[in-house]
């Protein structure tokens, strides 16, 4: 029990002396009269600071070691109270290791950042940031990155994952994200990525990117960074990301394709409408809602794609990020336009015509056997090399015609006979040949028959087409049996 507590209820209510009492709990008189005469003893004044002899012995050096340290430590390399303490000693200080403790502690306390309280209006602020994760992908364990856009004021988050970190994918997480609320937030606060900034200047300033200054000028964005390792600046999107990886990914996400993955995190961080986000009770979804009416649209999204040239082999293939991908033989040689986005590749022709690949990893190939039609034609030993992945390509009904060619004919002969449907194909065009194949399979006419064209009767003059002067001239047309008569005739 307190002792001021024991004093007073022994003068006070026991009714005993303060003499009694001072000499049973072994006090002054002086001291039990004040415990009596004030109910809550302040502690005496004094009227200087108490002498540190041994800190201001050392005072002055320890405040230029810390100061200095700054040059000869760095990252975990720091220097400790304990090492601090060490080096006064090897310059011949005498201090003890708590004075030298109590002197960091509150040279750190000095130089503690104050974080202020801060305040979030409707459509004001977003924050972005990229988070490494894993997936499962058709069996598949990877590594990708969570593209995660929180809005500040309700609190409402969009996710996304990549297969790459880079500007293609940091653009079109923006795209998706402003799709996907139905506008775009007046402020996004972000790190000093690649993707977004060229050149730190002084202050706030940044040089930016031309590709992410296009986006912020298509939106009407005003793109806020953080100070240079002061990550905790856009400390709501920090902490989100980290509750998103253990929560919504964990268990590790598994599906076919990343985009089954993406439709799922997407519907689980849209599950949160209904969870309460301030203390009168609002929700996420009638905060957002409230906050979409502040957003800026769009008339069009932003296109986030990087647009560079390529040359194509003489294989037909482009390669574009250690990765290949195969484009019409006619095009080989040929330098082309390539636009490549967050999941696709698109090639352009000279003449306009797109071609649309997945965009693949490094290694991998994107081949469509379609783009060789013309030259399979024309070699059968390569038609069975690579039959398989040509009829995935070409798709029904050519697994069936390839059936019955060698069936009937067998391997060899099927692939010389296979070449020529191929060629009617690059000929005459899918609309034309796969209807006549369908027709033929269906009713048992010989394939090649079924594709030769049918010969067009002979167009007939008009009468008014004739000049007046042989109108009335009349040949014969010509038979097989004249020919008889003149050869034997010949003959005699």
């Amino acid at each position: 029990m307190d002792l001021v507590h024991v004093v007073r209820h022994k003068v006070l209510v026991e009714g005993r002396t303060q003499r009694a009492v001072a000499r049973e709990l072994g006090l002054a008189r002086v001291t039990v009269r004040k415990y009596v005469d004030q109910a809550a003893p302040t502690r005496k004044a004094e009227a200087a600071p108490r002498p540190r002899p041994v800190w201001d012995a050392v005072a002055a050096r320890v405040q230029a070691l810390l100061i200095e340290s700054v040059r000869w430590t760095g990252g975990k390399q720091r220097l400790t109270a304990t090492r601090l303490h060490g080096l006064l000693l090897a310059e011949g200080k005498h201090v003890g290791v708590t004075v030298v403790k109590d002197a960091v502690a509150e040279w750190k306390r000095q130089r503690r950042e104050v974080f202020v309280p801060l305040t979030y209006r409707p459509g004001d602020l977003a924050e972005v940031d990229f988070f490494e994760v894993l997936v499962d992908v058709d069996g598949t364990r990877r590594k990708a990155w969570l593209f995660l856009m929180r809005l500040m004021y309700s609190g409402r988050d969009f996710a996304w994952i990549y297969e790459r970190q880079d500007q293609i994918s940091f653009l079109d997480g923006h795209v998706r994200a402003f799709a996907h609320f139905d506008g775009a937030p007046a402020r996004v606060a972000y790190d000093n990525l690649r993707a977004a900034v060229v050149r730190i200047l002084v202050g706030g300033a940044r040089t930016l990117t031309p590709r992410f200054a296009a986006l912020a000028s298509h939106y009407l964005l005003e793109a806020c960074f953080c100070r240079p390792g002061e990550g905790h600046d856009k400390g709501g999107v920090e902490s989100r990301g980290k509750a998103v990886r253990q929560q919504a990914l964990v268990p590790i996400p598994v599906g076919p394709t990343l985009a089954t993955i993406n439709e799922t995190l997407l519907a689980q961080m849209d599950a949160r409408l209904d969870s309460t986000r301030d203390a009168a009770g609002q929700t996420i979804g009638v905060r957002f809602t409230e906050e979409q009416r502040q957003f800026r649209l769009a008339p069009i999204p932003f296109a986030p794609e990087a647009t560079t040239f390529a040359t194509v082999s003489p294989r037909a293939l482009v390669r574009l990020e250690g990765a290949v991908y195969s484009v019409p033989s006619r095009w080989a040689g040929l330098d082309l336009v390539v636009r490549i986005g967050a999941t696709t590749v698109t090639i352009v022709g000279r003449d306009g015509t797109r071609i649309l690949h997945p965009r693949m990893r490094f290694g991998q190939r994107s081949i469509d056997y379609r783009h060789y039609l013309s030259e399979l034609a024309r070699k059968p030993q390569a038609v069975r090399q690579v039959l398989p992945d040509l009829l995935r390509d070409l798709g029904e009904p050519f697994p069936a015609i390839w059936d019955q060619l060698q069936s009937a004919h067998g391997p060899r002969e099927a692939a010389r006979l296979f070449a020529k449907v191929l060629g009617h194909l690059e000929t005459y065009g899918a609309a034309v040949v796969v209807p006549a194949l369908t027709v033929a399979l269906a009713t048992g006419t010989p394939l090649l028959l079924a594709l030769t064209p049918a010969r067009s009767s002979s167009a007939r003059v008009a009468p008014d087409a004739v000049p007046a002067p042989l109108r009335d001239i009349d040949v014969a047309s010509g038979c097989a049996a004249d020919y008889d008569g003149w050869l034997l005739g010949g003959a005699a």
